[in-house]
């Protein structure tokens, strides 16, 4: 029997490729990217990535955790844009200790109801150590220079021991107060949706909401990426400046910003213009240059331009053939008299530019440029609606439903670069924008290294989405290591206590205290991470300062002790956490993460732990529907 138990505990594979994989995210952490090079054995052909998103989106993942890893990170990564190396490492650390506590013999409900609390710990001292960025700014405003380390708060972070067990709690952020469940509901998907409820960005909205320095927000969340954050500030100025708000930084719409990537140019011509820059093949350059400088006539597509396409929603009726009289047509022939029609319905209604979300084929587009009409493809939906904002045009499926009223107009076009000379596919870029004041502005991507463009294209989204989901949350969350040490503090408080009423679940997880202490181990090893790849600390030297600023906090140093210089060995060789701006003499300027992006990141982690630990116990033993309800397992 116990020769049989241990052969089953060794065959939770998922658990084990889940960890193997997640080894990718390690040289992702921390403000100092490392770039890598993946290759095709079979053509030869290679890749550089610097994200754990692209580095799993070029693998080929033939296992089906690989997917499932995959598929998560794509979702977290297709909402958030940042927190994906996060999301990844501590899947994998957390999967490690589920293993090993299988190999210990401890049931896997035992494990779910224990790692569930704990993340209910962490949420909670998330929430209670937030920083509201208007108070950020109001500290910001009323003195110049920065105090060194990361003194965010005068008040010591309330003990967080009786929150999980209370069955509602009222946490006090600031002057605000949020309402805390009594126990995470496990929620799993293979999509892993955003869960609405549980959502914490409306909860530190205001109503009115005051202008903020977007500078000094943004300062705070560029983690590095110096350059990056920069033209993200730049198009805040231009958008204020568009609004006719304020003259400082106080607006910032990420759906109206777009990329331009320009190949063969330096990285410091990376600039920001207000329009929309696309880039034109030389078809399209002689069209652009006859419309230049005119008051155009513009309609907006929503989809493919193409007589075979159809939108996700539609469905043929089954059972109906379609007779015609005329044998002769053939499908050439229906697409000549398609694009026929559409350049009669386009040359009627006086057009002279399309946009389109989707595709165009390369005939449509020399037909239409025959005629002096400029259609673009693959233009961002959010950009279709900042025209339709701005012309009054309005966005349509599909070409036929095409009217008058759908017509915008004083759009105008100017030749932003020509770039015949750079031997490349695009010739031209060209401005699209109108005379009012619109908020689109487009951000152009250079570089020499043309494998590094997409690099530093993500790099700038990344900044830009952090302002972005700082604005929405509008609280902050400590950065540089600094929350994690605080949760890895309470949970490890939590496991050498008792609960203070002992329920019936506590009563019947003996194992819970070993559990919250392996979960308080997986944050470290995030934290040591992060330290030796800035490559001044060896792993020895990471976990010895991590363990001994744990040890300092134990001594009732109060909770300003976790906002003092985090690492203070590395002071005598230029600190971990030093300013990212560069100065003549730059104080310490205070480093942030977003409250919501690491909170779902943490979840989506063990959400994806839990679902390939249960996937392994039912592939391995089996599963009986009543027990399943009766130990609260969670059923695929």
């Amino acid at each position: 029997m116990l020769g049989s138990t241990i052969i089953n505990h060794q065959q939770h594979v998922g658990l084990q490729k889940l960890s193997a994989l997640a080894g990718l995210a390690h040289s992702f952490l921390g403000p100092n990217k490392k770039y890598k090079f993946i290759q095709d054995d079979t053509s030869g052909e290679s890749v550089m990535v610097c994200s754990c998103f692209r580095i799993l989106e070029n693998l080929e993942l033939t296992c089906s955790v690989g997917q499932l890893i995959y598929e998560t990170v794509r979702a977290h990564q297709k909402v958030h844009h940042t927190g994906s190396g996060c999301l990844l490492f501590l899947a994998g650390v957390w999967s490690r200790v589920a293993l090993e506590f299988l190999h210990r013999g401890i049931p896997v409900a035992s494990i779910i109801l224990a790692m569930s609390e704990g993340m209910d710990i962490c949420m909670d001292v998330c929430r209670k150590s937030s920083v509201s960025i208007d108070n950020l700014d109001m500290e910001h405003s009323q003195s110049s220079t920065a105090l060194s380390g990361l003194q965010l708060s005068k008040e010591p972070i309330k003990d967080t021991s009786q929150a999980p067990h209370q069955s509602k709690g009222t946490i006090n952020v600031g002057h605000k107060s949020l309402k805390a469940s009594a126990q995470r509901k496990i929620k799993l998907s293979r999509h892993f949706c955003e869960p609405k409820s549980e959502n914490m960005s409306t909860e530190f909205q205001n109503p009115q909401p005051k202008l903020l320095d977007i500078a000094h927000i943004a300062e705070c969340l560029s983690h590095g990426c110096v350059e990056a954050m920069n033209l993200v500030v730049e198009c805040s100025r231009i958008q204020s400046k568009s609004s006719q708000q304020d003259s400082t930084c106080s607006k910032f719409n990420v759906s109206k910003v777009m990329t331009c990537v320009l190949p063969g140019l330096p990285e410091e011509e990376a600039c920001t213009v207000q329009g929309c820059i696309l880039l034109l093949s030389a078809d399209q350059a002689s069209v652009a240059h006859h419309l230049k400088d005119q008051l155009l006539k513009v309609v907006l597509i929503d989809g493919d331009l193409s007589g075979t396409y159809r939108h996700l929603g539609f469905k043929r009726l089954s059972g109906i053939q379609f007779m015609s009289e005329d044998t002769d047509l053939s499908s050439s022939s229906k697409e000549e008299n398609w694009m026929e029609k559409v350049i009669t319905t386009l040359m009627n209604l006086e057009v002279n530019l399309i946009l389109i979300s989707g595709l165009v084929g390369e005939k449509v587009i020399q037909r239409c440029s025959s005629h002096h009409i400029l259609a673009v493809e693959k233009v961002k939906v959010s950009v279709l609606n900042a025209f339709a904002d701005s012309t009054g045009a309005v966005p349509v499926t599909y070409v036929t439903q095409l009217s008058k009223s759908c017509v915008g107009a004083g759009v105008k076009l100017v030749i932003w670069r020509d770039l015949s000379s750079y031997k490349r596919k695009s010739s031209l870029a060209v401005n699209i924008s109108t005379g009012r004041n619109i908020e689109l502005v487009t951000v152009v991507v250079t570089s020499c290294i043309e494998g590094k463009l997409q690099a530093l294209e993500d790099q700038f989204w990344t900044c830009a989405y952090r302002v972005h989901h700082a604005l929405k949350d509008r609280a902050l969350l400590p950065g540089a290591g600094v929350m994690e040490m605080l949760c890895a503090h309470h949970l490890q408080n939590q496991a050498e206590r008792d609960p203070p009423q002992q329920t019936k679940a506590a009563a019947a997880n003996p194992y819970r205290s070993v559990v919250l202490h392996h979960m308080a181990e997986g944050l470290i090893d995030y934290i040591s991470t992060v330290m030796v790849n800035t490559g001044k600390f060896s792993k020895l030297q990471a976990r010895t300062a991590v363990n001994q600023q744990l040890q300092d906090c134990n001594k009732n140093l109060g909770g300003a002790a976790f906002f003092s210089p985090l690492f203070s060995e590395a002071e005598k060789k230029d600190r971990l956490i030093s300013s990212p701006v560069r100065s003549t003499n730059p104080p310490a300027v205070k480093v942030y993460d977003n409250l919501s992006v690491k909170q779902e990141a943490w979840r989506k982690a063990l959400d994806l732990v839990f679902l390939v630990l249960q996937s392994d116990a039912e592939v391995i033993t089996g599963i009986d529907q009543t027990e399943a309800v009766q130990k609260n397992l969670m059923l695929l």
